[in-house]
């Protein structure tokens, strides 16, 4: 019951009509903002660029639908292009790398089951910022043969073991096959969204809620069809725009949907992509839940399992229909709140409108030049590896800068599962090291007859703490006096009390004197087992 000097608090409408004309509006919004995305992220991804809007639609309705957050959007991320693009070239078709998109939305489905939907905060958040920031960077060095309208051979050869040594003699290369109009067009397209984001225009309504990659976007069809009209020499065609198919019809519409191709199912490089996308998929997805939740003026907690099983069933749905991955997109979901999105009806609202505008206008769309789609992504790879993040993680000291450094070039030079696997091994030797240098505070002082060491066990003292206690206690020098302190302590695990056991046991031969407080309850307990 409520106390009487209390307000009574304003209770949350969570219905999916609750907040009907701010969802609706909020979802035209991340509309807008997800269509140049989805498209981007497929030319990352080496995918058809119909597979971004397909799972698109998919993230927005299905998981929309499904999803226990009431803020989330979800489509393809930025984080998975690399490793799709790897897939393909490893596995040898899109329509391959699609049975590991379904596997990988089993394996989720699975994991929320088995409430795992905690597992993202026990990684490091230096080397999931370092898994981020390699991403970044391979974004940005994947997207400037299409920047620049590169015409030539492919321009970083493989990338199935990594980051390509050769990048750097190759960009050498490109001067002579680059097309000026996708180089101007390239430019212009960031000019135009790192001007109409900056914050004093987003003062104005406009800029408020038009996204710049739209903009840049529109603007970049424009200048395209100047270059027709005036300067066919710089005009971008073919190959050089975006090509989603045009349907005259509905029954035409649903042939243009790739379905997924199990024949290499025991191939163990799929299962190498699989647990990849699995990883990715759930982490960014988890992170951005967690982000949502905090944004939502509400403060409503979401079911981070519900939100795995829905991601899961968003992926199978994606993969069957011939879509990239999915996930939570923290973008689009910022994007969501800050246009009054409240309840999941203007995520769902975002993927119809995108199916609608797939159906009715294609050939619009079809009139994008990649080069602008290539220079959204590299707004969207610097936003993941920015020059203040590398810098902010200097200033945070070494335990976080050098398993976030160590992560960023393990993935460059080997690939995501073996950078992560780098990185994790890096960020657990940092913690045992500091485990291993912190488990006691320890005050020495020198005295005629020898010195006097005083050992203040910590709350926790684990097998980590062995060697640095052992080492203390047998540099203890004859003659001297020792004090172990254990009163704060809460757990002593057995073998450091089998340590101090022993230090007592031969102290009386070396002189030592030793008194220790708070010991005896750990060894009634030990007695006790």
């Amino acid at each position: 019951m409520q106390s009487d000097n209390l307000p009574l608090q304003p209770k949350v409408k969570d219905s999916l009509f609750s907040h009907v004309k701010t969802d609706l509006s909020a979802g035209l919004v991340v509309f807008l903002i997800a269509l140049p995305l989805c498209l981007g992220i497929s030319l990352a991804s080496g995918a058809p660029l119909f597979s971004g809007i397909i799972a698109g639609i998919v993230g927005g309705i299905v998981v929309g639908i499904l999803s226990g957050s009431k803020v989330n959007v979800s489509g393809p991320a930025a984080g998975v292009a690399p490793i799709i693009y790897v897939a393909i070239e490893t596995l040898g078709s899109f329509e391959i790398v699609l049975s590991a998109v379904i596997l990988a939305g089993v394996f989720q489905i699975i994991l929320g089951f088995l409430r795992a939907g905690t597992i993202a905060y026990f990684f490091p958040s230096s080397m999931i910022k370092g898994i981020l920031a390699s991403i970044g960077l391979i974004l940005i060095i994947n997207q400037i043969p299409q920047a620049f309208g590169y015409s030539g051979k492919e321009l970083f050869g493989s990338m199935e073991d990594g980051f390509s040594t050769r990048v750097f003699s190759e960009i050498a290369g490109i001067l002579q096959y680059i097309s000026p109009g996708a180089t101007l067009i390239t430019f212009l397209s960031l000019a135009i969204i790192f001007l109409f984001d900056k914050p004093s225009l987003k003062r104005y309504t406009f800029f408020k809620f038009v996204p710049a990659a739209l903009i840049a976007v529109l603007a970049s069809i424009g200048i395209n069809q100047f270059f027709i009209a005036y300067f066919p020499e710089l005009a971008l065609t073919g190959g050089r725009l975006v090509r989603l198919p045009v349907a005259e019809s509905l029954g035409e519409f649903s042939t243009f949907f790739t379905f997924p191709d199990f024949s290499q199912i025991t191939n163990p490089e799929l299962w190498t992509v699989v647990l990849s996308i699995t990883f990715i998929a759930s982490l960014e997805t988890l992170l951005s839940t967690e982000a949502g939740d905090r944004l939502d003026p509400y403060k409503r907690k979401s079911s981070t399992n519900r939100e795995l099983k829905a991601q899961g069933i968003g992926n199978i749905v994606s993969g069957l229909v011939g879509g990239l991955p999915i996930t939570a997109v923290i973008v689009r979901t910022s994007a969501n709140v800050s246009s009054g999105g409240r309840t999941p009806l203007s995520t769902i609202t975002h993927g119809v409108i995108m199916l609608i505008c797939v159906m009715t206008i294609p050939r619009l769309l079809n009139l994008i030049p990649l080069a602008s789609l290539s220079a959204v992504l590299f707004v969207v790879g610097y936003k993941l590896t920015s020059v203040s993040l590398f810098r902010r993680m200097w200033k945070a000291g070494k335990r976080q800068f050098v398993p976030f450094f160590v992560t960023v070039v393990a993935v460059m030079l080997t690939d995501l599962i073996m950078g992560i696997v780098i990185g994790g091994a890096v960020s657990v030797f940092v913690i045992l090291r500091d485990n291993y240098r912190t488990p006691f505070f320890l005050d020495r002082a020198e005295r005629a007859e020898g010195e006097h060491v005083e050992l203040v066990l910590a709350e926790e003292v684990t097998f980590l703490n062995k060697a640095s206690i052992m080492l203390t206690l047998n540099h203890v020098a004859p003659n001297s006096s020792v004090v172990i302190d254990a009163s704060r302590s809460v757990h002593i695990d057995d073998d450091v009390l089998e340590i101090i056991e022993e230090f007592k046991a031969t102290a009386a031969y070396k002189n030592i004197k030793m008194e220790t407080i708070g010991l005896d309850k750990f060894y009634a307990q030990r007695q006790l087992v």
